[in-house]
């Protein structure tokens, strides 16, 4: 029973570090393609491209419902980094 405890608590652990991971690798992501707004880039890259459509329907919805501040200057990736540090802490939540 102690053993059947400890393993299924270990199988706990990894998935919500998998979780945890997972959202890492959406911030970074987010983060890359704010740095990469700054800079010139070719959108047609193949990293580029993939960097896009994994960063598209998390800022798309929310740059829908924000406009650009003046001199064009685009808060969305903010709000959209809050959005996905709840998002994982309720997932986390629900799921323990």
């Amino acid at each position: 029973c102690t053993f059947k405890r400890i393993i299924g608590g270990l199988t706990m652990y990894a998935i919500s570090q998998l979780i945890h991971l997972v959202f890492q690798g959406l911030y970074l992501a987010l983060f890359v393609r704010i740095m990469m707004s700054w800079i010139p880039h070719d959108r047609h890259h193949a990293l580029i491209e993939l960097l896009y459509k994994v960063t598209d329907p998390i800022l798309k919805p929310f740059q829908r419902l924000i406009p650009p501040l003046g001199m064009g200057i685009d808060i969305s990736p903010i709000v959209a980094f809050f959005a996905l540090s709840i998002g994982e802490e309720l997932l986390l939540k629900l799921l323990f």
